[in-house]
Protein backbone atom coordinates (compact mmCIF):
# COMPACT_ATOMS: atom_id res chain seq x y z
CA UNK A 1 0.00 0.00 0.00
CA UNK A 2 1.89 3.26 -0.94
CA UNK A 3 0.79 6.72 0.79
CA UNK A 4 -0.20 7.71 4.05
CA UNK A 5 -3.70 7.06 3.69
CA UNK A 6 -5.03 4.71 5.60
CA UNK A 7 -7.06 1.78 3.76
CA UNK A 8 -10.35 1.96 4.03
CA UNK A 9 -13.06 -0.24 5.55
CA UNK A 10 -14.74 -2.67 2.93
CA UNK A 11 -18.51 -2.03 2.71
CA UNK A 12 -19.61 -4.79 5.04
CA UNK A 13 -17.66 -3.29 7.50
CA UNK A 14 -18.84 0.05 7.31
CA UNK A 15 -22.52 -1.81 7.59
CA UNK A 16 -21.42 -2.84 10.63
CA UNK A 17 -20.09 0.38 11.82
CA UNK A 18 -23.01 2.29 11.01
CA UNK A 19 -25.31 -0.01 13.56
CA UNK A 20 -22.78 -0.01 15.94
CA UNK A 21 -22.79 4.26 15.61
CA UNK A 22 -26.32 4.57 15.98
CA UNK A 23 -26.71 1.57 18.71
CA UNK A 24 -24.45 4.11 20.92
CA UNK A 25 -26.04 7.26 19.84
CA UNK A 26 -29.06 6.61 20.82
CA UNK A 27 -28.01 5.61 24.16
CA UNK A 28 -26.12 8.52 24.70
CA UNK A 29 -29.46 10.54 23.50
CA UNK A 30 -31.62 8.92 25.87
CA UNK A 31 -29.05 9.29 28.57
CA UNK A 32 -28.14 13.22 27.90
CA UNK A 33 -31.73 14.36 26.84
CA UNK A 34 -32.70 13.99 30.85
CA UNK A 35 -29.76 16.37 31.80
CA UNK A 36 -30.81 18.50 29.19
CA UNK A 37 -34.61 18.85 29.37
CA UNK A 38 -35.38 18.26 32.90
CA UNK A 39 -34.43 22.00 33.62
CA UNK A 40 -36.70 23.48 30.87
CA UNK A 41 -39.65 23.65 33.00
CA UNK A 42 -38.05 25.51 36.19
CA UNK A 43 -35.66 27.85 34.35
CA UNK A 44 -37.23 30.89 33.51
CA UNK A 45 -39.13 30.14 37.06
CA UNK A 46 -35.89 30.02 38.33
CA UNK A 47 -34.91 33.02 36.23
CA UNK A 48 -37.33 35.16 38.19
CA UNK A 49 -36.82 34.42 40.99
CA UNK A 50 -33.21 35.33 41.51
CA UNK A 51 -33.90 38.22 38.96
CA UNK A 52 -37.04 39.69 40.48
CA UNK A 53 -38.12 40.41 37.18
CA UNK A 54 -40.41 38.36 35.07
CA UNK A 55 -39.18 40.39 31.82
CA UNK A 56 -35.87 38.53 32.52
CA UNK A 57 -37.38 35.18 33.70
CA UNK A 58 -36.41 33.77 30.09
CA UNK A 59 -32.77 35.05 30.04
CA UNK A 60 -31.43 31.78 31.85
CA UNK A 61 -32.84 29.67 28.72
CA UNK A 62 -31.24 32.50 26.38
CA UNK A 63 -28.45 32.20 27.60
CA UNK A 64 -28.45 28.39 27.27
CA UNK A 65 -29.58 28.62 23.30
CA UNK A 66 -26.83 31.14 22.86
CA UNK A 67 -24.06 28.97 24.71
CA UNK A 68 -25.65 25.91 22.49
CA UNK A 69 -24.66 28.01 19.33
CA UNK A 70 -21.57 29.24 20.37
CA UNK A 71 -20.57 25.89 21.69
CA UNK A 72 -21.82 23.90 18.54
CA UNK A 73 -19.13 25.99 16.63
CA UNK A 74 -16.48 25.37 18.74
CA UNK A 75 -17.09 21.94 19.21
CA UNK A 76 -17.43 21.23 15.52
CA UNK A 77 -13.73 22.54 14.94
CA UNK A 78 -12.75 20.07 17.24
CA UNK A 79 -14.69 17.20 15.73
CA UNK A 80 -12.57 18.46 12.64
CA UNK A 81 -9.75 17.87 14.23
CA UNK A 82 -10.32 15.25 16.37
CA UNK A 83 -13.03 13.49 15.49
CA UNK A 84 -16.71 12.63 16.71
CA UNK A 85 -15.78 11.01 19.87
CA UNK A 86 -13.64 13.92 21.53
CA UNK A 87 -16.50 16.71 20.41
CA UNK A 88 -19.24 14.58 22.23
CA UNK A 89 -17.61 13.58 25.58
CA UNK A 90 -16.34 17.49 25.85
CA UNK A 91 -19.81 18.98 25.02
CA UNK A 92 -21.64 16.42 27.41
CA UNK A 93 -18.60 17.82 30.35
CA UNK A 94 -18.70 21.39 29.74
CA UNK A 95 -22.94 20.74 29.72
CA UNK A 96 -22.07 18.86 33.76
CA UNK A 97 -20.28 21.67 34.99
CA UNK A 98 -23.00 24.25 34.05
CA UNK A 99 -25.53 22.46 35.61
CA UNK A 100 -23.69 22.30 38.15
CA UNK A 101 -23.24 26.58 38.71
CA UNK A 102 -27.12 26.68 38.32
CA UNK A 103 -27.18 24.85 41.52
CA UNK A 104 -24.60 27.12 42.79
CA UNK A 105 -26.74 29.58 41.37
CA UNK A 106 -29.82 28.81 43.44
CA UNK A 107 -27.81 28.35 47.12
CA UNK A 108 -25.87 31.64 46.70
CA UNK A 109 -29.11 33.35 44.82
CA UNK A 110 -27.27 35.12 42.10
CA UNK A 111 -28.60 35.73 38.60
CA UNK A 112 -25.11 35.89 36.99
CA UNK A 113 -24.27 32.76 38.09
CA UNK A 114 -27.26 31.11 36.81
CA UNK A 115 -26.86 32.84 33.22
CA UNK A 116 -23.05 31.30 33.27
CA UNK A 117 -24.56 28.20 33.84
CA UNK A 118 -26.97 28.36 32.07
CA UNK A 119 -24.58 29.42 29.06
CA UNK A 120 -22.39 26.21 29.93
CA UNK A 121 -25.26 23.62 30.29
CA UNK A 122 -25.64 24.90 26.04
CA UNK A 123 -22.95 22.49 25.56
CA UNK A 124 -24.64 19.30 26.05
CA UNK A 125 -27.73 20.56 23.59
CA UNK A 126 -24.51 21.50 21.00
CA UNK A 127 -23.48 17.45 21.84
CA UNK A 128 -26.76 16.55 21.00
CA UNK A 129 -27.06 18.27 18.02
CA UNK A 130 -23.75 16.70 16.74
CA UNK A 131 -24.69 13.85 17.31
CA UNK A 132 -27.63 13.19 15.01
CA UNK A 133 -24.82 14.60 12.31
CA UNK A 134 -22.56 11.65 13.39
CA UNK A 135 -25.08 9.28 12.80
CA UNK A 136 -25.39 10.57 9.37
CA UNK A 137 -21.89 10.11 8.76
CA UNK A 138 -21.73 6.74 7.22
CA UNK A 139 -25.11 6.28 5.84
CA UNK A 140 -26.06 5.72 2.43
CA UNK A 141 -28.10 8.06 0.68
CA UNK A 142 -31.44 5.92 0.75
CA UNK A 143 -31.50 5.69 4.67
CA UNK A 144 -29.47 9.32 5.76
CA UNK A 145 -32.97 10.82 7.04
CA UNK A 146 -33.80 7.58 8.73
CA UNK A 147 -30.63 7.23 10.60
CA UNK A 148 -30.22 10.93 11.80
CA UNK A 149 -34.43 10.37 13.00
CA UNK A 150 -33.51 7.53 14.76
CA UNK A 151 -30.97 9.08 17.26
CA UNK A 152 -33.22 12.24 17.36
CA UNK A 153 -36.16 9.76 18.46
CA UNK A 154 -33.98 8.46 21.25
CA UNK A 155 -34.11 11.69 22.89
CA UNK A 156 -37.55 10.62 23.35
CA UNK A 157 -36.44 8.79 26.27
CA UNK A 158 -35.03 11.01 28.38
CA UNK A 159 -36.68 14.23 27.31
CA UNK A 160 -40.32 13.00 28.15
CA UNK A 161 -39.01 11.81 31.59
CA UNK A 162 -36.88 14.79 32.39
CA UNK A 163 -39.33 17.20 32.54
CA UNK A 164 -41.91 14.66 34.93
CA UNK A 165 -38.92 14.06 37.34
CA UNK A 166 -39.22 18.16 37.79
CA UNK A 167 -41.38 17.13 41.42
CA UNK A 168 -38.96 14.73 42.63
CA UNK A 169 -35.83 16.64 41.58
CA UNK A 170 -37.96 19.84 43.63
CA UNK A 171 -37.63 17.07 46.77
CA UNK A 172 -34.81 16.14 46.39
CA UNK A 173 -33.27 19.78 46.20
CA UNK A 174 -35.17 20.12 49.47
CA UNK A 175 -33.73 17.43 51.11
CA UNK A 176 -30.27 18.84 50.47
CA UNK A 177 -31.47 21.79 52.16
CA UNK A 178 -31.53 23.85 48.73
CA UNK A 179 -33.72 25.85 46.74
CA UNK A 180 -36.55 23.22 44.73
CA UNK A 181 -35.94 24.64 41.68
CA UNK A 182 -32.74 24.01 41.37
CA UNK A 183 -33.33 20.30 41.79
CA UNK A 184 -33.41 19.42 38.04
CA UNK A 185 -30.03 20.56 37.26
CA UNK A 186 -28.89 18.32 40.20
CA UNK A 187 -30.34 15.59 38.21
CA UNK A 188 -29.07 17.38 34.97
CA UNK A 189 -25.35 16.67 36.02
CA UNK A 190 -25.62 13.37 36.78
CA UNK A 191 -27.11 12.64 33.22
CA UNK A 192 -24.50 14.52 31.35
CA UNK A 193 -21.74 13.17 33.26
CA UNK A 194 -23.08 9.64 32.26
CA UNK A 195 -23.60 10.43 28.49
CA UNK A 196 -20.13 11.56 28.37
CA UNK A 197 -18.64 8.37 30.02
CA UNK A 198 -20.65 6.09 27.40
CA UNK A 199 -19.59 7.93 24.41
CA UNK A 200 -16.26 8.38 25.27
CA UNK A 201 -16.16 4.74 25.68
CA UNK A 202 -18.30 3.27 23.32
CA UNK A 203 -18.32 5.50 19.83
CA UNK A 204 -14.71 3.63 18.69
CA UNK A 205 -13.93 3.42 15.91
CA UNK A 206 -15.07 7.14 15.14
CA UNK A 207 -17.35 7.19 12.18
CA UNK A 208 -16.22 10.58 10.86
CA UNK A 209 -12.44 9.13 11.04
CA UNK A 210 -14.17 6.42 8.70
CA UNK A 211 -15.37 8.46 6.43
CA UNK A 212 -12.44 10.59 5.67
CA UNK A 213 -10.72 7.06 5.10
CA UNK A 214 -12.96 6.34 2.58
CA UNK A 215 -12.90 9.90 1.14
CA UNK A 216 -9.53 9.76 0.25
CA UNK A 217 -10.09 6.12 -1.45
CA UNK A 218 -12.53 6.88 -4.49
CA UNK A 219 -13.24 3.08 -5.19
CA UNK A 220 -15.12 2.88 -1.39
CA UNK A 221 -16.92 6.33 -1.88
CA UNK A 222 -18.15 6.26 -5.62
CA UNK A 223 -20.55 8.90 -5.06
CA UNK A 224 -18.10 11.78 -3.63
CA UNK A 225 -16.07 13.73 -6.80
CA UNK A 226 -13.58 15.86 -4.58
CA UNK A 227 -13.40 17.63 -8.46
CA UNK A 228 -16.69 18.96 -7.68
CA UNK A 229 -15.74 20.18 -4.26
CA UNK A 230 -15.49 23.72 -3.79
CA UNK A 231 -11.74 24.16 -3.05
CA UNK A 232 -10.92 24.87 0.41
CA UNK A 233 -10.02 28.36 1.12
CA UNK A 234 -6.66 29.46 2.12
CA UNK A 235 -6.60 29.32 6.00
CA UNK A 236 -9.02 26.53 6.29
CA UNK A 237 -10.49 28.32 9.12
CA UNK A 238 -13.85 26.42 9.78
CA UNK A 239 -15.79 30.03 8.63
CA UNK A 240 -14.30 30.50 5.72
CA UNK A 241 -14.90 26.59 4.56
CA UNK A 242 -18.48 26.61 5.72
CA UNK A 243 -19.03 30.08 3.70
CA UNK A 244 -17.09 28.38 0.48
CA UNK A 245 -19.98 26.02 0.97
CA UNK A 246 -22.78 27.14 1.23
CA UNK A 247 -21.84 30.16 -1.53
CA UNK A 248 -21.36 26.95 -4.12
CA UNK A 249 -24.22 25.08 -3.06
CA UNK A 250 -27.31 27.77 -2.23
CA UNK A 251 -29.48 24.79 -0.85
CA UNK A 252 -27.39 24.51 2.28
CA UNK A 253 -28.76 28.15 3.01
CA UNK A 254 -31.80 27.38 2.58
CA UNK A 255 -31.74 24.65 4.64
CA UNK A 256 -29.77 26.40 7.38
CA UNK A 257 -32.40 29.17 7.25
CA UNK A 258 -35.56 26.72 7.44
CA UNK A 259 -33.74 25.05 10.43
CA UNK A 260 -33.25 28.45 12.31
CA UNK A 261 -36.60 30.07 11.95
CA UNK A 262 -38.14 26.65 12.56
CA UNK A 263 -36.19 26.10 15.90
CA UNK A 264 -36.53 30.16 17.13
CA UNK A 265 -40.25 29.49 16.61
CA UNK A 266 -40.02 26.92 19.17
CA UNK A 267 -38.14 28.07 21.18
CA UNK A 268 -39.38 31.55 21.73
CA UNK A 269 -43.06 29.98 22.87
CA UNK A 270 -41.65 27.41 24.38
CA UNK A 271 -39.95 28.97 27.26
CA UNK A 272 -42.72 31.06 27.51
CA UNK A 273 -45.44 28.71 28.31
CA UNK A 274 -44.45 27.97 31.69
CA UNK A 275 -44.39 31.52 33.11
CA UNK A 276 -48.16 31.78 31.42
CA UNK A 277 -49.21 28.82 32.70
CA UNK A 278 -48.21 30.00 36.49
CA UNK A 279 -50.31 33.10 35.83
CA UNK A 280 -53.09 30.48 35.39
CA UNK A 281 -51.91 29.11 38.82
CA UNK A 282 -50.74 25.77 37.21
CA UNK A 283 -48.42 23.50 39.53
CA UNK A 284 -45.22 22.88 38.53
CA UNK A 285 -46.67 19.52 38.13
CA UNK A 286 -48.32 20.16 35.52
CA UNK A 287 -46.32 22.40 34.21
CA UNK A 288 -43.88 19.31 33.79
CA UNK A 289 -46.63 17.14 32.00
CA UNK A 290 -47.33 19.97 29.47
CA UNK A 291 -43.15 19.96 28.46
CA UNK A 292 -43.36 16.58 28.42
CA UNK A 293 -46.41 16.33 25.78
CA UNK A 294 -44.20 19.01 23.65
CA UNK A 295 -41.13 16.99 23.87
CA UNK A 296 -42.90 13.96 23.40
CA UNK A 297 -44.13 15.73 19.77
CA UNK A 298 -40.28 17.06 19.21
CA UNK A 299 -38.68 13.26 19.37
CA UNK A 300 -41.53 10.31 19.39
CA UNK A 301 -42.09 10.61 16.23
CA UNK A 302 -38.86 11.27 14.50
CA UNK A 303 -38.33 7.82 12.82
CA UNK A 304 -41.58 8.68 10.48
CA UNK A 305 -40.47 11.65 9.80
CA UNK A 306 -37.42 10.95 8.85
CA UNK A 307 -38.76 7.80 6.84
CA UNK A 308 -41.43 10.26 5.25
CA UNK A 309 -37.92 12.64 4.50
CA UNK A 310 -36.32 9.56 2.35
CA UNK A 311 -39.76 9.01 0.62
CA UNK A 312 -41.43 11.90 -0.57
CA UNK A 313 -37.92 14.57 0.01
CA UNK A 314 -36.50 16.74 2.58
CA UNK A 315 -37.92 19.56 1.19
CA UNK A 316 -41.44 19.16 1.51
CA UNK A 317 -41.31 17.54 4.89
CA UNK A 318 -39.53 21.03 5.48
CA UNK A 319 -42.02 23.23 4.10
CA UNK A 320 -45.03 20.67 6.03
CA UNK A 321 -42.91 21.35 9.37
CA UNK A 322 -43.37 25.34 9.01
CA UNK A 323 -47.39 24.36 8.43
CA UNK A 324 -47.75 22.66 11.30
CA UNK A 325 -45.80 25.38 13.73
CA UNK A 326 -48.07 28.01 11.74
CA UNK A 327 -51.09 25.56 13.43
CA UNK A 328 -49.27 25.19 16.91
CA UNK A 329 -49.04 28.98 17.00
CA UNK A 330 -52.74 29.65 16.43
CA UNK A 331 -54.04 27.29 19.25
CA UNK A 332 -51.19 28.86 21.47
CA UNK A 333 -52.74 32.32 21.04
CA UNK A 334 -55.94 30.87 22.03
CA UNK A 335 -54.93 29.79 25.43
CA UNK A 336 -56.14 31.39 28.23
CA UNK A 337 -53.66 30.90 31.28
CA UNK A 338 -53.15 28.35 32.97
CA UNK A 339 -53.79 24.58 32.13
CA UNK A 340 -56.21 24.27 28.84
CA UNK A 341 -56.61 21.87 25.99
CA UNK A 342 -55.48 24.42 23.81
CA UNK A 343 -51.84 24.84 25.36
CA UNK A 344 -51.86 21.12 25.65
CA UNK A 345 -52.33 20.52 21.70
CA UNK A 346 -50.31 23.42 20.77
CA UNK A 347 -47.03 22.47 22.47
CA UNK A 348 -47.65 18.97 20.93
CA UNK A 349 -47.71 20.40 17.20
CA UNK A 350 -44.76 22.64 18.06
CA UNK A 351 -43.08 20.09 18.52
CA UNK A 352 -43.80 17.99 15.90
CA UNK A 353 -43.66 20.99 13.48
CA UNK A 354 -40.16 21.14 14.92
CA UNK A 355 -39.37 17.93 14.61
CA UNK A 356 -40.48 18.01 10.60
CA UNK A 357 -38.29 20.83 10.36
CA UNK A 358 -35.52 19.70 12.11
CA UNK A 359 -34.82 16.18 10.24
CA UNK A 360 -35.70 17.43 6.87
CA UNK A 361 -33.38 20.44 7.37
CA UNK A 362 -30.71 18.80 9.11
CA UNK A 363 -30.70 15.73 6.54
CA UNK A 364 -30.14 18.61 3.59
CA UNK A 365 -27.09 20.11 5.85
CA UNK A 366 -26.02 16.66 6.49
CA UNK A 367 -26.61 15.32 2.53
CA UNK A 368 -24.84 18.50 0.83
CA UNK A 369 -22.07 19.61 3.12
CA UNK A 370 -18.74 18.64 1.26
CA UNK A 371 -16.72 16.01 3.38
CA UNK A 372 -13.65 18.23 3.87
CA UNK A 373 -16.43 21.15 5.19
CA UNK A 374 -19.16 19.13 7.17
CA UNK A 375 -18.70 19.91 10.54
CA UNK A 376 -17.90 23.40 9.60
CA UNK A 377 -21.05 23.66 7.50
CA UNK A 378 -22.89 21.21 10.40
CA UNK A 379 -21.44 24.11 13.52
CA UNK A 380 -22.33 27.15 11.42
CA UNK A 381 -25.97 25.42 10.98
CA UNK A 382 -26.17 25.22 14.87
CA UNK A 383 -24.78 28.20 15.47
CA UNK A 384 -26.77 30.44 13.10
CA UNK A 385 -29.76 27.84 14.74
CA UNK A 386 -28.70 28.83 18.34
CA UNK A 387 -28.45 32.80 17.62
CA UNK A 388 -31.32 33.21 16.03
CA UNK A 389 -33.36 31.15 18.67
CA UNK A 390 -31.42 33.26 21.18
CA UNK A 391 -32.45 36.17 20.19
CA UNK A 392 -36.09 35.13 19.82
CA UNK A 393 -36.22 33.49 23.06
CA UNK A 394 -34.77 37.33 24.43
CA UNK A 395 -37.62 39.28 22.69
CA UNK A 396 -40.42 36.80 23.64
CA UNK A 397 -39.85 37.23 27.47
CA UNK A 398 -40.26 41.26 26.60
CA UNK A 399 -43.43 40.45 24.77
CA UNK A 400 -45.13 38.56 27.21
CA UNK A 401 -44.12 40.96 29.68
CA UNK A 402 -46.10 43.72 27.66
CA UNK A 403 -48.23 42.31 25.43
CA UNK A 404 -48.57 38.65 26.97
CA UNK A 405 -48.36 35.39 25.49
CA UNK A 406 -51.27 35.09 23.00
CA UNK A 407 -49.02 38.18 21.07
CA UNK A 408 -46.02 36.54 20.90
CA UNK A 409 -47.75 33.50 19.94
CA UNK A 410 -49.31 35.12 16.82
CA UNK A 411 -45.65 37.16 16.66
CA UNK A 412 -44.35 34.11 15.78
CA UNK A 413 -46.31 33.54 12.90
CA UNK A 414 -43.69 35.58 10.75
CA UNK A 415 -40.79 32.81 12.29
CA UNK A 416 -43.36 29.74 10.64
CA UNK A 417 -44.00 31.27 7.57
CA UNK A 418 -40.12 31.75 7.32
CA UNK A 419 -39.65 27.84 7.26
CA UNK A 420 -42.31 27.16 4.63
CA UNK A 421 -40.42 29.69 2.39
CA UNK A 422 -37.38 27.92 3.05
CA UNK A 423 -38.86 24.52 2.36
CA UNK A 424 -39.99 25.97 -0.98
CA UNK A 425 -37.27 27.75 -2.20
CA UNK A 426 -34.50 24.48 -1.26
CA UNK A 427 -36.59 22.36 -3.44
CA UNK A 428 -35.65 24.84 -6.32
CA UNK A 429 -32.12 24.41 -5.45
CA UNK A 430 -30.85 20.82 -4.18
CA UNK A 431 -31.23 19.20 -7.71
CA UNK A 432 -28.01 21.61 -8.46
CA UNK A 433 -26.29 20.85 -5.35
CA UNK A 434 -26.77 17.02 -5.79
CA UNK A 435 -25.37 17.44 -9.33
CA UNK A 436 -22.25 18.53 -7.73
CA UNK A 437 -22.05 15.95 -4.90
Amino acid sequence: MTGHTAPAAPDAEIERIQRRTVRVLVLTQAVGAVGITIGVATASLLARDLSGSEALSGLAQTAQVLGAAVISFLLAGLMHRRGRRTGLTTGYLLGAAGAGLAVLSGAVGSMLLLIAGAGLLGAATSANNAARYAATDLAGDHDRARSLSIVVWATTVGAVAGPNLSGPAGAFARALDLPELVGPFLIAAIGMAVAAIVVSVALRPDPLRIAQQRAADPAHDPAHDPAHDPAPPAGGSSWTRARAAVADRPVLGHAIAGLALAHATMIAVMVMTPLHMDHGHAGLEVIGVVISVHVLGMFAFSPLVGMLADRVGREPVLAGGGGTLILALLLCASAPAGMSWQITAGLFLLGVGWSLAMVAASTLVAEHAPLHARTAVQGTSDLVMGVTAAGAGALAGLVVDLAGYPTLALLALVLAGGVVAAGLRAGTTSARSLDLA
